[in-house]
């Protein structure tokens, strides 16, 4: 998950042109910009001060949480009904990687190598995925949201994000573009191994001591995953487990981050650029809901609140969201804030309209 504190990204400025932290550090605007007064009301509500204490006692909840699924993946023995406990074990997945994305963002702990090596342990050991190719990319993302040539989220993969993009396409990239929308949610089946793929890739970009350790811990995931799995039930229903598994898991996250940019502003590469404010609020969109929609999607549905402030911690991002409407209303800025059916028909209503040149 991404280790960014200290990183400030070339091109990433405020409205004054003070440089903006890409990443872990809420950024320090100069007095005349449009973000100054909302930082400084923030930060007078104590709202990005940690909460050790709260992610502390959340962690040690989703580990024991971890833990009960596995005992009872040993008690149910080599039987199909295992599959039934692909679920919960791909709920606390979700919940792990979103304590390594907080992590990454500085909001358990300010101190650089805590934060790395709580991303380590959640994301290379205990998922199997990368948190340098996260980081590389996530850095990035937050800089520049929905930024065609910056934002790797929006460049050409297997989905596209602009008719432009479109048009460029052929042979069966062009068939899968056509038909994206109806696609996106089966896709998303596939990102839980994506994940880890993308992650071993990445090593050979990484320096030799750091690429090591990272090495270390992917391989050591997949022994200990590949072992549970044998020991528990036979190779094949443990290769249905680990697929069924790694599909539910991948579905989760998709379902988290789908609703945060499809569909938002995308800021045009030869205009005006933007100010900090602007550029993370209008290509940011907040999902409404409770509790319950806060833990499913890991606090990613107050996206604005959590781009404007990268290292505020979860629990404080809710609070802070009265604060940043108020003060989007009267400058006159468009706050985007859906129900989550809402964000998801948005999200696919444009990557249907990106591909309907194709059909």
């Amino acid at each position: 998950m991404p280790q960014a504190v200290p990183t400030v990204v070339e091109g990433a400025r405020d409205s004054s042109g003070t440089a903006v932290g890409a990443d872990g550090a809420t950024p320090a605007p100069s007095q005349g910009s449009d973000f100054a007064p909302l930082l400084r009301a923030v930060k007078g509500q104590g709202l990005l001060d940690r909460r050790t204490g709260w992610y502390t006692a959340g962690i040690a909840t989703n580990l024991v949480a971890l833990g009960a699924v596995l005992t009872g993946m040993f008690l149910l023995g080599n039987t199909w009904w295992n599959l039934l406990l692909a679920l919960p074990l791909a709920i606390f997945w979700s919940r792990t990687a979103f304590v390594g994305h907080d992590a990454g963002h500085a909001q358990i702990s300010g101190d650089r190598k805590t934060g790395r090596a709580i991303g380590l342990v959640h994301a290379n050991l205990l998922l199997g995925m990368n948190e340098a190719w996260w980081n590389d990319k996530h850095v990035r993302h937050h800089a520049n949201p929905n930024h065609i040539d910056k934002d790797p989220d929006v460049g050409v993969g297997a989905l596209v994000w602009t008719q432009k993009q479109a048009a460029q396409r052929e042979g069966f990239a062009r068939w899968l573009t056509r038909n994206q929308a109806r696609l996106f949610f089966p896709m998303l089946l596939l990102e839980g191994i994506a994940l880890k793929i993308s992650g071993f890739q990445y090593l050979r970009q990484q320096p030799a001591r750091e690429r090591a350790l990272s090495a270390l811990l992917l391989v050591t995931h997949l022994g200990l995953y590949a072992a549970l799995l044998l020991t528990v039930m036979s190779p094949g229903k443990a290769v249905v487990f680990a697929l069924v598994h790694h599909a539910l898991f991948g579905l989760h996250l998709g379902m988290a981050f789908a609703p945060n940019h499809k569909g938002m502003e995308m800021p045009d590469p030869d205009g005006d650029r933007w100010g900090h404010l602007q550029r993370q609020v209008l290509t940011s969109r907040n999902v409404r809901g409770g509790i319950l929609t806060d833990w499913f999607l890991g606090g990613l549905n107050y996206q604005i609140e959590h781009h404007l402030f990268p290292s505020m911690p979860r629990p404080h991002l809710r609070l802070a969201q009265p604060m940043v409407r108020a003060h989007c209303k009267a400058l006159g800025m468009p706050y985007t804030e859906t129900g989550l059916i809402e964000s998801y028909r948005q999200a696919l209503q444009h990557m249907h309209e990106v591909g309907e040149p194709l059909r």
